[in-house]
């Protein structure tokens, strides 16, 4: 039997209601429907609920959280956006690459995270550090630069083709194979190996990990799980 693909997109402190809406509104002209909220304004504001016009439930089935640790750990793979490039990651993917590096994991990868910033100020580099890949829009220039809704519907445009993606079941349910178990053993792994998380070399090696292909994520993962006498 196989499972669809499930891509959630993670609003970090939005404080416009009308930006969760238009947000909302996007997600269901493009045929998502999971939205998350962490620590948000209003999402059922007079103005969320104007902007939000034929998607009103998307809003009100929104999942909200207060810390962004909660809001992610059942994710396979997290990827955030940024406007900028920054010191935070080694390497930057177009948003028009993402589609085609989730459809080369597709096997291994069940529920993927988009990680959107605030409209002041984006994503803190803690959040970005925490993520798996990073992801920018290509613009002409610095300026003008997009709104929160706009990039949530530019991400969503570009990954609706997604929806018609289905997994095979029996890879990911198979010994729990998959790239999510591949990022809790290898940061299990690199503790061992006296890696602390938050130090220059455990993110490069996870950041890398996580763009290994379906085919290769099952032979790194019998690796790490043979190092760990799994």
């Amino acid at each position: 039997m196989n499972v669809p693909l499930e891509i959630h997109f993670i609003l970090y402190k939005p404080a416009v209601p009308g930006n969760i809406g238009a947000a909302a509104r996007a997600l269901k002209t493009m045929g998502f429907k999971n939205l998350r909220l962490i620590d948000p304004c209003d999402p059922l504001d007079e103005e969320a609920l104007m902007l939000a016009h034929g998607s009103h439930e998307i809003l009100r089935s929104a999942r909200i959280f207060d810390r962004f640790e909660e809001a992610v750990k059942d994710l396979d793979l997290l990827i955030c956006t940024t406007a900028k490039e920054r010191s935070a990651k080694h390497d930057y993917h177009s948003s028009r690459k993402i589609r085609e590096i989730l459809e080369e994991k597709a096997e291994q990868v069940q529920q993927v995270g988009i990680l959107f910033g605030t409209e002041e100020s984006g994503l803190p580099n803690e959040l970005i550090l925490k993520s798996d890949l990073a992801m920018s829009i290509p613009l002409a220039g610095p300026y003008p630069s997009l709104n929160l809704a706009q990039s949530v519907m530019i991400t969503a445009y570009e990954l609706s083709p997604l929806n018609t993606l289905e997994i095979p079941g029996s890879a990911l349910s198979k010994s729990g194979e998959g790239q999510g178990a591949l990022k809790r053993l290898t940061a299990r792994l690199l503790k061992d190996l006296d890696v602390p998380e938050g130090s220059p070399l455990h993110h490069r090696i996870m950041e890398r990990m996580a763009l290994l292909s379906a085919e290769d994520i099952p032979l790194v993962l019998s690796v790490v799980s043979r190092i760990l006498k799994i």
